[in-house]
């Protein structure tokens, strides 16, 4: 009985025209564009400078800033207000202003008084690009430090101050490249929805259709109808991974640290997981728009408080509780850990004991709540 109830899965999907297209294409789709616009490094920032000062350094403070590959240069403007009214045009995002005298207070052993105003209405923009406009001036008076610019009028006991260097090491990510954090984190959004959407619209469409009450006056039982619904998706979400893991190494060069079967076994039971309940909406569902709804608000408050665009850690402490009731916290944790530290079984064998305790309740509550109707 299960054999035919498995193939009659199967024909259901080859006769719809749009899914095999979808399970092929979506993956592609994700992977070729998302890594280059899912990321939170901010470039082109138009930068607005007002040079109150035209002194040969801050004319060189100006050509460091511009050879940065982050900011867009804006014309030169001759007052804060005129720069002012660049931003409120929405033609430029931030200003940098070089007070009068801006050369001599450094020749003097002063600090004089930058201001950097960044336009907040898009707030990482401008945090970041105050952020990165600021390691940019600080690196610029290190510079004038070490080749002894600012040492012309410093008496010799004022400038023997001793040097500090500082060695940064990036662990894990040498290069800080994004998409090497987020590629995991995009393989995990993808079987969320494929394997999470559609068996939530399975048992609803064919409630809608019909073709559900030819089941309910057979002898199948419940379990034996759920696990036939489950097994089609298992080996879809890991085909789509398969994509994924080849597209990753292809176009970005980038495979795991660990082992591939770590992550195929977390996968498996992830699938298990949300596609269980999948099936747990599909069947308290009327309607396929209801499904949808229903599936469409968990899947969102799911990836939100995930920790696949923000850390979990820096989330209120009262959200912080509630991610430990979300299986895609525990698996973007297992596919980050695997891809990026190598890790192992044993290194996360929480992760594995939180998915197992959701795909076992996620199941169970799936075979409960399927009630046939004659």
């Amino acid at each position: 009985m299960l054999k035919y109830l498995i193939e009659k899965e199967f024909k259901q999907m080859r006769r719809n025209t749009f899914l095999p297209k979808l399970i092929i294409l979506f993956p592609c789709m994700i992977m070729l564009l998302m890594p280059w616009a899912a990321s939170l490094e901010i470039k082109n920032i138009r930068l607005c400078v007002v040079d109150a000062d035209h002194s040969a350094l801050s004319r060189r403070l100006v050509q460091k800033v511009s050879a940065s590959t982050y900011f867009l240069m804006q014309p030169l403007q001759g007052t804060y207000g005129e720069a002012l009214h660049e931003v409120e045009e929405g033609r430029a995002d931030i200003i940098l202003e070089l007070p009068r005298g801006f050369e001599k207070s450094l020749l003097r052993g002063e600090s004089p008084r930058i201001l950097v105003a960044a336009n907040a209405v898009n707030g990482t923009k401008g945090t970041l690009g105050s952020s990165y406009l600021t390691s940019i001036l600080a690196d610029y008076f290190r510079e004038l430090s070490a080749d002894g610019t600012l040492r012309s009028g410093i008496p010799a006991a004022a400038v023997a101050v001793p040097r500090i260097t500082v060695d940064t090491l990036n662990l894990f990510n040498p290069t800080l490249n994004y998409k090497h954090f987020m590629i995991p984190a995009l393989m995990v959004m993808l079987l969320t929805l494929i394997c999470g959407f559609l068996p939530a619209l399975n048992v609803v469409g064919e409630k809608e259709t019909g073709t559900i009450e030819q089941i309910n006056v057979t002898p199948v039982g419940n379990f034996t109808f759920i696990f036939a619904k489950l097994v089609p998706y298992w080996l879809i979400g890991l085909l789509i991974l398969t994509i994924c893991f080849a597209l990753a190494a292809s176009m970005y060069a980038f495979v795991p640290s660990g082992r591939f079967g770590v992550i195929y076994l977390f996968s498996f039971v992830f699938i298990l997981a949300v596609s269980g309940f999948g099936l747990v909406i599909s069947n308290y569902s009327n309607t396929l728009q209801q499904a949808m709804f229903v599936m469409f608000f968990f899947i969102l408050v799911f990836v939100l408080m995930s920790g696949l665009f923000t850390p979990v850690h820096s989330m209120p402490v009262w959200a912080r509780y509630i991610t430990l009731f979300n299986p895609l916290r525990y698996f973007v944790e297992a596919m980050r850990g695997v891809y990026l530290r190598g890790c192992g079984i044993a290194d996360m064998l929480p992760q594995l004991a939180a998915l197992m305790g959701f795909a076992v309740v996620a199941s169970v509550w799936a075979v409960r709540s399927y009630r046939k109707r004659q």
